[in-house]
């Protein structure tokens, strides 16, 4: 899924134009992307939490050549998903409902 599929589907549920979807879905993902570079924990209920981890120098390998190449340290993000998006084990998502 890309984000202009996004941007259909919350056309389509809504009613609203396109042109206002994406306006929609940009202002959440640019105030996402803001809270993260900020250090802030996004907890959206029901689908998950995105933090920011700090992340340990390190030394790669370079997998054409082997060459060992260092990691600088720095922060990643990390995402867990909320109990009803986790996947049981035959592969389904637990208690998810159609979105479609």
């Amino acid at each position: 899924m890309i984000k202009l599929d996004i941007i259909n589907r919350v056309a389509a549920k809504t009613g609203v134009p396109k042109l206002k979807a994406e306006q929609a879905v940009d202002a959440l993902f640019h105030s996402m992307k803001e809270a993260l570079t900020r250090g802030e924990r996004i907890e959206l209920r029901g689908f998950g939490v995105f933090v920011v981890k700090p992340r340990k120098r390190g030394v790669g390998r370079n997998p054409r050549t082997g060459e060992e190449v260092a990691i600088p340290s720095g922060k990643t993000i990390r995402f867990k998903p909320g109990k009803d998006l986790q996947v049981s084990d035959e592969g389904e998502t637990e208690g998810a409902t159609d979105i479609a």
